[in-house]
């Protein structure tokens, strides 16, 4: 059974463009996609990771543009089973490294994101498909139903608290961990971080 689930889980974490098999990971609830991986599907390079060290370098030279800005490094897994620190991008950064990629293959990959695009665009019209796809996530990490359930009213509640906040004035990032802080200790006697180590969060 918990075999099934990890094959589950390593599926879902894979997309296929053209035959290519694209890595991604689910971070900050949306999907970040591993550059190289990105790369190696438009340009089929021997050595994508080369190719992307020269493509990031031709356009800090040429425009002074930085496109690592746009990736954040994310643990992904690699072909040995490991996992280790890889440049990704979500779908708006993927686009403009596209933009940087002098291949005839990126059109289509551009309409692919697209739709990946569109798909969340629908889920902000429509949070219920949102909170469906966040149900089906935490089932593939192999969460129960009644987990995902509490954990589902537990964040509509955070909002509806965070609104009343923002209402009375309080505006900064800190005061808002500050006051979430404070009402963790008093229910469950722990910190936020505290607490997550607790249940393994």
């Amino acid at each position: 059974m918990e075999n099934r689930k990890i094959k589950m889980e390593q599926n879902k974490a894979l997309v296929v463009f053209q035959d290519k098999k694209i890595r991604r990971i689910w971070n900050n609830e949306e999907w970040f996609y591993s550059v190289v991986d990105v790369i190696k599907a438009l340009t089929d390079s021997e050595d994508a990771k080369d190719y992307w060290y020269r493509l990031k370098k031709r356009e800090l030279e040429s425009s002074g543009i930085e496109l690592s800005t746009f990736c954040r490094q994310l643990k992904i897994q690699s072909t040995d089973g490991k996992y280790y620190e890889t440049d990704c991008a979500h779908t708006q950064a993927l686009f403009r490294i596209i933009q940087s990629v002098p291949s005839i293959k990126a059109e289509p990959f551009k309409l692919w994101l697209a739709k990946v695009g569109y798909e969340r665009v629908e889920e902000i019209e429509n949070p219920e498909l949102a909170q469906n796809r966040v149900k089906e996530y935490y089932e593939l990490k192999g969460y129960s139903k009644d987990w995902i359930e509490k954990r589902i009213r537990g964040i509509a509640i955070r909002q509806e608290l965070t609104d009343e906040w923002k209402g009375r004035g309080v505006i900064e990032e800190i005061n808002f961990a500050i006051l979430t802080n404070e009402i963790t200790k008093a229910t469950f006697g722990k910190t936020v971080q505290e607490y997550k180590k607790f249940k393994g969060l």
